[in-house]
């Protein structure tokens, strides 16, 4: 006897999707143990680009955040609100110091925050239907474990940067935690001592800034696009920095500046900012490595 089709109600479209991606999870943790080794045959070459590549780049991201807008800017909200929430803890907990770190650490952790959106401009260039779901397919992505240790690793240093910033603090307007913020803007921008943890922490957020550019500019679509290492995927993106250091550190100031307008007002712009820098990334990506 035939089983007839059936139109399958959203409760089955969901349990259907979550199912794909626990497989695909349970899978991920056997692929973690292999995310140093190369399983492409071919290395990745890199080439030479410039400052009008890094535009086009930008203009193909703005093309590509207006094909897929409502999904991506459905998608990227929960970043702005992830980071309110987050500026709200900070103030309960009196730790109204970190919430600037914390915020200008989100750059540090932008590039792994950014692989849906790789995934999602990867598939428009096929030529495949894309929607805000489809974001989430770089679970079944061949070098997913090489993926989630470099996320891993980027996790590690925002980590690291938030302990460089209260430490900062701590040796300038410290020990002591900041009665109010209105005090604390106060101490920061008309003392000796909060001038000299703005010059410091922003000569120590650069450094943090710079090493996860030259780590992971292209690290993350490399590792979507070839079954490549992690080893591989950082090589690859430091090599692309040493050939076109012009070109990287436009790059680089561009994402800072965009990073900056997006988050003044309340973080809400972050939901335009973000998906266009990532389906550029996937665009810059392209130019950089030859397929």
């Amino acid at each position: 006897m035939a089983v007839q089709d059936h139109v399958r109600n959203p409760l089955e479209w969901v349990w259907d999707h979550l199912k794909q991606t626990g497989h695909a999870v349970e899978a991920t943790a056997h692929t973690m143990d292999g995310a140093w080794e190369d399983r492409d045959a071919a290395p990745p070459t890199v080439r030479r680009i410039g400052a009008a590549d890094i535009g086009d780049a930008l203009a193909q991201g703005f093309r590509d955040f207006g094909a897929c807008r409502t999904d991506v800017i459905f998608l990227c909200l929960l970043y702005p609100i992830a980071g309110l929430i987050i500026s709200r803890m900070a103030f309960d907990y009196g730790m109204v110091a970190l919430i600037f770190p914390l915020v200008a650490g989100f750059a540090l952790i932008a590039p792994l925050f950014g692989v849906g959106l790789y995934e999602m401009s990867r598939r428009r260039e096929l030529g495949l239907t894309t929607g805000w779901t489809d974001a989430f397919a770089v679970v079944r992505a061949p070098a997913i474990g090489a993926i989630l240790v470099m996320g891993l690793l980027l996790l590690a240093l925002f980590c690291l940067w938030l302990f460089a910033a209260n430490f900062i603090y701590t040796v300038t307007l410290g020990p002591d935690a900041p009665v109010s913020a209105a005090a604390f803007a106060r101490d920061a921008l008309t003392t000796p001592q909060g001038w000299t943890m703005i010059g410091v922490g922003i000569g120590v957020g650069f450094l943090f800034a710079l090493a996860v550019l030259v780590i992971s500019v292209v690290s993350f679509p490399l590792l979507l696009d070839r079954n490549v290492g992690v080893g591989t995927a950082i090589a690859t993106s430091v090599q692309a920095v040493r050939a076109n250091p012009g070109p990287m550190a436009m790059w680089g100031l561009i994402i800072a500046a965009s990073l900056v307008v997006g988050a003044i007002p309340l973080l809400v712009g972050l939901a335009v900012v973000l998906p266009v820098l990532g389906h550029a990334t996937w665009h810059l990506y392209r130019k950089v490595v030859t397929h």
